[in-house]
Order: C-alpha cells, then structure tokens, then sequence
C-alpha cells in the first residue's frame, strides 16, 4: 500500500509520497514497534498488556490498547472508508498482526541487502554495504531505549550492524583501499572496543598502508583493551594477524613483484579478490584446494594447511549444503605416510565431520563423493586418532575394537568404489587409506610392498607425482621391513630425484631415517649414530610432530634392543619420550631395578597403536615382560609377533630396526626370571 516503517533509529512511519505519517502519542509508536518486530505474526492483546506496562498495567490496560491501534490504523490508513476492515493492522483472534512487505521495513531491508553485499564481489559489495548501512538512523527503537521488549531484536540488529561495517571494511581491503578502510575502522573500534575482527581489520589495514608499525600497536593495543580494560581473553586471531604481518615485514622489499611467476601469482590473486564474492561456494573450494597443496610444499605450509583445514570443514558444514560439505572435507587427498597422527584430536574431528557427510549423503548419494568421504575416514583414523574409547591393555586377550572395523570398513569400501569408477586420482586416495588401515595385527609388510607397487604404478601412468612419492615410501618401508635393504636403496633415491624435480621437499625427512637405518643393519650402531643425529636434526623443524615427538627416544632404544639387555635409563633421562612413554615407562623401571613398579606399569600399559612402529613397541613390552616375570603381557606379545617372524622390528617404518623379530624373540625367551 505504498506505506513504509522504520526501526532502525526513532519509529517512524512514510507514506506513499515519501511524507513522515503523524503517529500520535509515544504509545501509538510503541505498540507499532511492538507488532513490527513480531514480522508478520499475531502479537495477542495480554501480550501487547503486559511488554507496555511491564509490571504495573492499570485496570484499563487492554481498552487502551484497543484504542492505541484504532488511531494507528487512522493514521496508517487515512483513506479508509468507516466500517471497512483494515488491511494493514488487522484483527486476528486473541491479537493483531501488522501486514508488512520485505521492502516496507527498513530492518528488514537492511538483512536483504547485507546478504546481497556478503554474496557479491568485493567492489559491488561495498557499494551494496553503504546502501545497507546508510538505511539507519540512530539505534534500534531509539525512542524506547529501556523497553524490555526490544532488547533481543536490538542487540540482534545492532549485531548485524557492526558485522556490516566489518565486512564492508573487508571488501575495501580487497579491492586495495586499505587507507579509506583504516579512517572507518578506527571510529568503529574506538565505539566497539570488544570487537577482535574489528583490530584485525584495522591492524590489516594500517599495514597495508605502509603502517606497519602502528599496525604492530594497534594489536598491542588491543590486547589490553580486551584483556584489562574489558576483562576478556583475546581470541587466536590477533596472533595469527601479528605473526602474518611480521612475516610480511621479513619478507625482501621490492617495488615490483621479484619475477614473472611472482606477477602472474600476484595480479591473478587480486583479480580473485575484486571478482569472486566474499562467502561464494568457489571461494570455500578454492581455499580448500589451496590448503591441499600448501601441506605438500615444507613444513611451514603443513603447520599452516593444518592449522586451517579444520576452520574451512566447519565453514562448509555451517552452510548447511550437504553436497558442499562432502566435496570440501573430502577434497583433502594430501599423501599420508606417517601412521601417528600430528593432531589426534583434529583427526578425529574430520574423521566424525566425514561420516557425518557420508551419511547425509546415503548409500545413493554420488559413488566418487561417497569414496573420498570414506577415504577420509581410512587416512584420518590412523592408529588410534579415531578410537572412541580408551585402547585395550596389552595384558588383555585381543579384541576387535569397533573404530577400528569401522576405518578397515571404510578402507575396503573406498578402494572398492575407486576401482569401480576407474578414477586414478581417486583409487590413488584410496589405496593411501587402505594402506593406512593394513597394520591390523603385525607382519604385514609384504601386503604393503604390493600396495605400494600398486600406487606406484597407478601414479606414473597417469602423472600423479605426489602419490608417486608415496607409493615409493610405502615400498621402502615395506622393503626395509622385509630385509630386502638393496631394493629399498633404489626406492629412496628416486624419491630422492621426485623430491626435487616436484618440490617436495618432506620426502628427504623419510629417506634420511631409512639411511641411517640401513647404516645401522649393515655397519652398526656406532657408523649409523651421526646419521640419526643428522635425521631428528631434520625432522625437528618438519612441521610433523607426530614424527618428530618422541623421535629421539626411539632412536635411544635401538643399541639396547638390539642387544640382549635392558637400556640404561641415565641414557633417557634427558629425552622427551613424548607419544611412546607408556611402553617406555615400564622397561625404564625394570632396568632400573624396580621390578614390582614395572609388574604393575605392565598391568596398565595399553596394546601399542595399529601402526608401523607396532613390532617395536610389542618388542619392547616383550623385553619388559621376560625381565620381570610378566606372563600374560610376555605371552601376548609373543603372539602379537608371531606373524612378523621373517621381518626386522621396526624396520617397517623405515625409521628405526631392532634386528630381525625372530631373533627379539630368542631373547625373550632366554632372559632368566626375576631371581633366576
């Protein structure tokens, strides 16, 4: 009917020439508000009663009521002719209910064109952000500032409202106008000093105008704002923005990108700035893609793709678009070799995030999609990063824990689905999850070496470098594993070659053990021990600390184990065991001459994880256990190791060997009890 309302400031009404409408007394406006923010519902008499007057409504209360909305509907519409019911502010059972458009109100104008500028490109965004924000007037209901009733649709829209004018800071910052985006920015956190994004922004754009050090303050700045001034603990995204401009500030300064590779990089990524909108389904696939080859390129772009990775499922499972989130959590087809998980409690996230999105698919969802997904689940639920119970301990009988069955299934099926669809990349995906499930019991290195020779071969022929280096690396382990040291030399030098051609440089990290492990086999501990120092040298900084953690330990472990005694524990006393201190624990004890306390530590100690350090670790509490007399931990292992006879301990994961697994168990079975 041409009539408009507005919140966002004073209520006010405008007729269809644009003129304000005379409302009256402060009550007509008040029960205006009061049905203009109940959208389109029926607000009951009782109801309008009781947020007018709170809690003092005199007895006359819902006469007056009455009255209040028979002048609004004069003055709303004035043109009505008597006795004809209102089309407007209508009568509707117990209550009223005022009949708005979208376009009629300017709160709800305002939502439709912020959503607008948050799915636009950055420079029509900020176009579309000034026309949202210039639609307000002053606060919400500003004439009724105390008025219970208005607090929740106030702080909701004051909320958006801040977001607004963050977001369109966002968009200048894109499009290069960091300096306007800093003036704005300014006033916005010196009025809303407990907004984080609003000091990233403004910390953003000072640097990027060349204020760099004011930048640096400006976060300083706001860590005491938040912390002393406001009593809240900063958030993790103003480090991320300090070490982000830091890093720039270490970054060679030059007029002019440093060659052509760095141009073209540079323009096309602003190109995507100005062109791609903000919260776009391409920008969520494009980040995802980028995070899966970051990992790949050294060890700060894992740190970084790691740290990320999870941040970019949560966007995708938010948007509540089933197929997005499938295709982004399974997108991350990074070759994963080493069987303890960095971030267990990250990877069980995604592994929980993917069968979540597999089931929201169901079994007739897209095969490749439901492949990735449960290609995830196999890779993620590397040893026990999955496991929703505390493991089994190593004293018990062997069981068949369910995350396990659940990952093997997974495995199985994705391999299954990929051979099916004949996709390379996909069976590539594939075959890494089944080969990050195939240590459910010990011995198993033959299987590996074929699935190795598989994936070898499925990348060559169809130009997968990166899985071809994985491929390699499931090979030499395995070939370590099984003694065949020769083969295994040839594996690690064309990783070796692959490495550099395709710039991988993680890879030297496993060829550096597997050297000094086969230095170990062929010369000795004494030749090998400058080689391992040379290799947790390289692995202390490779951004895998599910490798590097507890390295040096295990390393410690291979003179003694490789004998036919018990270690000494002066040698441990400086060294983080780190992931394998409950296997190491025990044995530390008994040679220390504590043999009830290691009794009692094996009673405890869980099985070790299902995965390639498992024949050591089940070495390990076999030695133990002979020492000191523990029968059932000493008969388990004995059966856990059982299927490995013929292969070297250890060797399987081509980081450390203890010498053929036939010969750990000779010891064993020589050591004399205790008091024996």
């Amino acid at each position: 009917m041409g009539v408009e309302f507005g919140l966002l400031g004073p209520v006010i009404v405008r007729d269809a020439r644009g003129g304000p409408v005379a409302l009256g007394a402060p009550r007509h406006r008040e029960v205006l508000g009061r049905l203009l923010i109940a959208r389109n519902r029926v607000v009951p008499v009782g109801r309008l009663v009781a947020d007018l007057w709170e809690d003092d409504a005199p007895a006359g209360a819902v006469g007056a009521v009455r009255t209040f909305v028979a002048a609004l509907r004069r003055a709303l519409e004035p043109d009505r002719p008597p006795r004809q019911p209102s089309r407007l502010l209508v009568t509707d059972g117990p209550g009223y209910v005022l009949h708005a458009g979208r376009d009629a109100v300017d709160a709800w104008r305002f939502e439709d064109t912020a959503a607008r500028a948050a799915a636009a490109a950055p420079h029509a965004a900020i176009a579309l952000w000034d026309e949202a924000l210039a639609l307000w007037r002053g606060p919400v209901l500003a004439d009724f500032p105390e008025a219970r009733w208005a607090a929740a649709e106030r702080a909701r829209l004051t909320a958006l409202r801040l977001h607004a004018v963050e977001r369109r800071a966002d968009a200048q910052l894109a499009t290069g106008a960091a300096r306007d985006a800093a003036v704005d920015l300014e006033a916005h956190v010196a009025a809303h000093p407990a907004r984080e994004d609003g000091w990233v922004l403004l910390a953003t754009a000072l640097d990027r105008s060349g204020r760099r050090g004011e930048a640096l303050e400006t976060l300083r700045r706001a860590r005491r704002t938040l912390a002393d001034d406001l009593g809240v603990e900063p958030g993790p995204a103003l480090a991320r923005a300090e070490a982000q401009i830091l890093k720039s500030a270490d970054a060679p300064a030059s007029a002019e990108p440093a060659g052509a590779v760095d141009g073209v990089w540079g323009r096309a990524a602003a190109a995507w700035e100005r062109s791609v909108p903000a919260r776009s389904r391409a920008r969520l696939h494009a980040t995802a893609g980028l995070l899966r080859d970051l990992a790949v390129t050294g060890a700060d772009g894992l740190e970084e793709a790691r740290a990320y990775r999870a941040e970019v499922v949560a966007a995708a499972e938010a948007s509540g678009d089933t197929d997005l989130a499938a295709r982004i959590i399974g997108s991350y087809d990074v070759p994963a070799l080493w069987t303890r998980a960095d971030d267990p409690r990250g990877a069980g996230e995604l592994v929980r995030a993917a069968a979540r999105a597999a089931a929201a698919l169901g079994t007739d969802g897209p095969p490749a999609l439901r492949a990735r997904l449960l290609s995830v689940v196999a890779v993620e639920s590397r040893g026990d990063a999955a496991a929703d119970a505390p493991p089994a301990r190593a004293a018990e009988p062997s069981t068949v824990e369910p995350w396990r069955l659940r990952a093997e299934r997974a495995a199985e099926e994705s391999v299954r689905l990929a051979r099916q669809l004949r996709d390379p990349s996909l069976l590539a995906f594939a075959l890494n999850g089944a080969f990050m499930q195939s240590f459910g019991r010990c011995g198993g290195a033959a299987g590996r070496e074929t699935l190795g020779a598989e994936l070898t071969r499925l990348a060559v022929d169809h130009g997968l470098p990166s899985h071809e280096v994985l491929g390699r690396l499931v090979r030499l382990q395995a070939l370590a594993g099984l003694g065949e040291l020769h083969a295994a030399d040839g594996e690690a030098d064309e990783i070796d070659r692959l490495a550099q051609r395709h710039e991988r440089p993680l890879a030297g990290v496993f060829t550096s053990w597997f050297r000094a492990l086969r230095t170990c086999e062929t010369d000795g501990w004494t030749a090998a021990r400058p080689r391992y120092e040379q290799a947790l040298a390289a692995t202390a900084d490779c951004g895998m600390p599910g490798l590097a953690r507890g390295a040096a330990a295990l390393v410690a472990l291979v003179p003694a184990l490789r004998g036919g005694g018990l270690p000494d524990p002066e040698d441990f006393s400086p060294l983080d065991a780190g992931p394998y201190q409950p296997w190491l624990h025990p044995l530390l004890l008994a040679a220390s001459g504590a043999t009830e306390q290691a009794r009692q530590a094996l009673t405890d100690v869980p099985r070790p994880p299902h995965d390639l350090l498992q024949e050591a670790l089940w070495c390990v509490l076999a030695r133990t256990a002979a020492a000191v007399g523990h029968e059932p931990v000493l008969r388990r292992a004995r059966d856990e190791l059982l299927p490995a006879v013929g292969e070297l301990a250890g060797a399987g994961s081509g980081l450390i060997s203890f010498g053929p697994v036939e010969s750990q168990l000779r010891a064993v079975d020589t050591t004399p009890a205790p008091g024996g």
